[in-house]
């Protein structure tokens, strides 16, 4: 029997002073570790709600949309949107504050898929998930069309029968060109 927990049981909001140790050579906030306090934040949601050991499994549309600054403090936010049988899908908004001004600008909306682990590495099934409101209904749909879009194009592409001869005439209008020899399959 499937046992379910709010949303709200699992968030988690972290936030983190960006040092000059964090940038990179332009002197911004190095998206890579941005990106590893990301992960951490989403095992933490993750492993909260199913209460197991989580592993990354995918992550899907990381965007970078505004740089984050030496002296920002960087507030992670994150949930979880959708529960499936052994898998989570874990929502998280970055923002960043100018301490000085109060400033905040949003940073990055990223989505971790995440499997819980016994300790032996076997995958376990997690609660599901009671949604409270619209926003909750909203992102559990939305991380169901990811899903669906995913396994769609998976299932296209991997299909025995694909051949990218199919495909050739969608890449007009874009910035390549094909050279292929003449015995090409």
């Amino acid at each position: 029997m499937t046992n379910y927990k709010s949303v709200d049981k699992s968030r988690i909001t972290i936030s983190e002073l960006m040092l000059p140790s964090h940038s990179n050579f332009s002197g911004k906030i190095h998206g890579g570790y941005i990106l590893s306090l990301m992960d951490q934040i989403a095992f933490a949601c993750a492993s909260k709600h199913s209460k197991m050991y989580c592993v990354t499994a995918s992550v899907d549309t990381v965007d970078f949309l505004n740089p984050i600054e030496v002296g920002e403090l960087v507030t992670m936010k994150a949930s979880v949107n959708f529960a499936g049988r052994t898998s989570m899908v874990v929502g998280i908004r970055v923002e960043a504050e100018n301490i000085q001004s109060g400033v905040m600008k949003h940073c990055n909306s990223s989505y971790f898929t995440m499997v819980a682990k016994t300790k032996e590495g076997i995958s376990v099934e997690v609660p599901g998930l009671i949604l409270n409101d619209n926003t909750e209904v909203k992102r559990y749909l939305k991380a169901l069309k990811r899903i669906e879009t995913k396994k769609s194009g998976q299932a296209e592409f991997n299909h025995e029968d694909f051949s990218h001869q199919h495909y050739l005439e969608q890449l007009e209008g874009y910035k390549v060109k094909i050279e292929l020899p003449e015995n090409h399959n």
